[in-house]
């Protein structure tokens, strides 16, 4: 199943940097992993924001939502998803 999946990172302002660069070293390790696997196909920066849109191509909704609650960075997300079903005027 395919799903189009906006995340939003609200990282506390009180922060630590070196807590916050951690946290986004594993968060670049895993999300790598994911693309590399084929599960996160597309992965696109919100200009001017702290956000993404991604396309998940996984077996269902457990799966997206161990996939993206595993996110190191999960914790500090505003996350939206949409599946996805293919459009009939489509060519592909």
């Amino acid at each position: 199943m395919l799903y189009l999946v906006r995340m939003d990172v609200r990282l506390p302002a009180d922060m630590p940097p070196a807590q916050a660069a951690e946290i986004k070293s594993r968060e670049k390790a895993y999300s790598q992993s994911l693309q590399r696997d084929g599960r996160w196909p597309h992965l696109w920066r919100v200009a001017g924001e702290y956000a993404n849109y991604s396309v998940f191509d996984v077996e269902g909704h457990d799966e997206l939502h161990e996939l993206l609650s595993s996110l190191p960075l999960f914790p500090y997300m505003d996350i939206d998803v949409t599946p996805l079903a293919r459009h009939p005027s489509a060519i592909a």
